[in-house]
C-alpha cells in the first residue's frame, strides 16, 4: 500500500509591519546614498548647473545682439537698393561701405559688394566692377549662389579679352542643367566653344538651353536660333513653338481658314 507523502509546511509571508519596516529601510538607504553623492560631487553638480544657466543666458544675449546686427545690415542693403533704383549709385555705394568690415554676415558683405560693383559699372569703370566680382567669387565664406553669380558677371565683363579655354574652365561647373545659372553661364560657355571652333559642343549646349523650360523665353529663343545655325535641332514640340511664337500651324490655319467663294470653286 502506497504511503501518502507528508505535506510541505507553508512558510508564512512577511507581515504588514515587516513590509513597512523594509520600505523605511530602503528609503533610508537611498537618502544616505543621495547625501553621500551630494557630499562628494555636490560642488561639481552645482557648478555644472550654474555653468549651463550662464551659457544659456549668454547665448540668449548673443542671439539678441546678433538679430539686431542682422536687422541693421538688412536695412543698409535695402536703403542702398532704393538709391540704386533712383539711379543714385554713388549714395548706394556709400550706404553699404560699413557692411564690408569683418564681423558682418558673409551674405551682407557679398550683397554690399554687388551693389558697389553695379555702381562701378554705371560709372563706366568696368575694371573695378570685374575686380569686385572676382573678390566675391573668391570669398569662401560668401553664399555659393552669390559666388556663382559673381563669377558669371566677371566673365561677362572680361569675355572679349579672355581666352575661350579660360571662359570654359571657369564657367563649365556652373553651366550644368539644374544649376540656377545654367542659362547665363551656358550661353557664355557655348559662345566660347564657338570662338574656339568647336561648333558641335556649342550647338549641343545651345540646344540644351533652348529645351530648358525653366529659362527665360528670350534666352531660349536666342539659344534655339544659335543651335539652328550650328545645325542642331533644338525644337521639341513644333506646334507648341509655333503657338508661343504666335504663328498658326497648318492644322490651325486649315480649321480657321475662311471658306472659298463660290466663284473660286
Amino acid at each position: 500500500m502506497a504511503r501518502t507523502p507528508p505535506s510541505t509546511p507553508e512558510i508564512p509571508g512577511p507581515s504588514r509591519e515587516d513590509e513597512v519596516l523594509i520600505r523605511e529601510i530602503d528609503e533610508a538607504v537611498r537618502e544616505d546614498e543621495l547625501y553621500t553623492f551630494m557630499r562628494v560631487h555636490g560642488t561639481k553638480v552645482l557648478g555644472a548647473i550654474l555653468l549651463g544657466v550662464a551659457g544659456l543666458g549668454g547665448y540668449l544675449v548673443w542671439q539678441h545682439y546678433a538679430e539686431q546686427a542682422l536687422e541693421a545690415q538688412s536695412e543698409a542693403v535695402v536703403s542702398a537698393m532704393d538709391y540704386a533704383q533712383q539711379r543714385d549709385f554713388g549714395t548706394a555705394s556709400e550706404k553699404v561701405n560699413s557692411l564690408l568690415a569683418e564681423g558682418n554676415s558673409p551674405g551682407a558683405r557679398a550683397a554690399a559688394r554687388f551693389i558697389q560693383a553695379g555702381a562701378a559699372l554705371e560709372s563706366g569703370d568696368s575694371a573695378k566692377a570685374a575686380g569686385i566680382y572676382k573678390a566675391i567669387a573668391a570669398d569662401a565664406d560668401a553664399p555659393p549662389a552669390l559666388r556663382d553669380l559673381a563669377r558669371i558677371r566677371e566673365v561677362s565683363i572680361n569675355f572679349d579679352s579672355m581666352k575661350p579655354a579660360d571662359v570654359i574652365a571657369q564657367l563649365s561647373p556652373i553651366a550644368q542643367p539644374g544649376n540656377a545659372f545654367f542659362g547665363s553661364a551656358g550661353e557664355l560657355v557655348a559662345m566660347a566653344h564657338l570662338e574656339a571652333g568647336n561648333r558641335a559642343a556649342a550647338g549641343k549646349l545651345f540646344a540644351a538651353i533652348s529645351k530648358d523650360e525653366s529659362q527665360p523665353e528670350t534666352l531660349r529663343s536666342r539659344a534655339r536660333q544659335m543651335a539652328g545655325l550650328m545645325g542642331v535641332d533644338a525644337v521639341v514640340d513644333v506646334k507648341k513653338l509655333l503657338k508661343d511664337e504666335g504663328v498658326a500651324s497648318d492644322d490651325a490655319a486649315g480649321e480657321g481658314a475662311a471658306p472659298l467663294p463660290a466663284s473660286a470653286e
